[in-house]
């Protein structure tokens, strides 16, 4: 299988009434979350020999990709937001490559599920919806038919004590 690239902002757009544009994706097996388009470029799938592995990092820094002749931080947002990791012996990494007050980073997720748009009004605080240790890397969820969509904020999970411990 080649290199394949997908930019973001090509994939169909569910229409509700009006709102903002998310990206969304699954990070792991059982949670579906959006990232605001604003900050998505675009997603790749790559080859997991791809990624440069950087020795006396945190485990949820899988590595560097060279990507466009541009160097981007890649992590297991699984692992950020303590979920249940992605599969680890695969052949390739979908990443959704996100661009936040000038800071590229990688993340890694299991599928693109689309786009969709939202109404902030359908927007719900997520507290006491889901996990507490997710809460601060949410700005909130909405329930859908099937599923409660965490719609993350970015600009916490960049923050993340574990990207910036330097223990490592």
């Amino acid at each position: 299988m080649k290199n394949s690239a997908e930019k973001a902002s090509s994939t169909p757009i569910q229409n509700n009434l009006g709102g903002q544009v998310y990206l969304k994706v699954q990070i792991d097996r059982d949670t579906p979350a959006a990232i605001p388009m604003e900050y998505a470029r675009e997603v790749v799938v790559v080859p997991t020999k791809r990624l440069t592995p950087i020795p006396n990092m945190p485990p949820c820094v899988l590595g560097l990709l060279n990507q466009r002749s541009k160097i981007v931080w890649v992590v297991n947002l699984a692992q950020i937001l303590e979920l249940s990791p992605n599969q680890k012996y695969t052949q390739h990494y979908h990443i959704a490559l996100v661009r936040v007050n000038n800071i590229p980073l990688g993340l890694l997720i299991n599928q693109v599920k689309g786009a969709v748009r939202l109404d902030s009004r359908t927007i719900q605080s997520p507290t006491n919806k889901i996990a507490s240790h997710l809460i601060p890397y949410v700005e909130g969820c909405v329930a859908l038919e099937t599923e409660i969509l965490l719609i993350l904020a970015l600009k916490a999970i960049i923050n993340s004590p574990v990207l910036h411990n330097n223990n490592y």
